[in-house]
């Protein structure tokens, strides 16, 4: 499958968190061979804990799945750019390339405000690209904020 049929599944996976009132954030993990390993959306809310990013979430599924905690030559899709959090634990994991959607210019940790993964600095590089489907990952965030801010003013 092409990058954009994988964000696909990844802004699937926003839309079904948004519906539970989490941030739509939407990841997928596919392995070296291009066959599906996990998704999930974000969930630190419902699951009250604050690493429950979708990208970490779809390590842990795929860790178990795989039985190995190196996610070696694998390619994460995802929404928004990953966090400094997040993009610590792609590099631990050895994710060997990232697709995001839309950039973070305030959290960013792989291309707005940070380099993780790319800077040299540590023992393992990702592949980082991004802007795949950026329109549509950065408009399902703006609905989801903008309805927010209606509710907070509702009340």
């Amino acid at each position: 499958m092409l990058d954009e049929q994988w964000m696909e599944l990844a802004l699937a996976e926003a839309a079904k968190a948004a519906e539970v009132g989490e941030v739509p954030i939407g990841a997928v993990l596919v392995a070296e061979d291009g066959s599906f390993l996990a998704a999930a959306g974000n969930s630190p809310i419902s699951l009250h804990d604050p690493t429950a990013h979708a990208e970490i979430l779809v390590l842990r599924q795929a860790g178990e799945r795989l039985a190995n905690y190196r996610l070696t030559n694998t390619t994460l899709y995802v929404t928004l750019e990953p966090c400094v959090m997040c993009a610590g634990a792609l590099v631990q994991s050895r994710v060997g390339r990232v697709v995001f959607g839309a950039t973070d210019p305030k959290a960013g940790g792989m291309v707005s405000c940070y380099k993780v993964g790319q800077d040299g600095l540590l023992n393992h590089a990702i592949d980082v690209v991004g802007g795949v489907m950026a329109a549509e990952c950065s408009q399902i965030l703006k609905v989801f904020f903008r309805q927010r801010r209606i509710q907070k003013q509702a009340r």
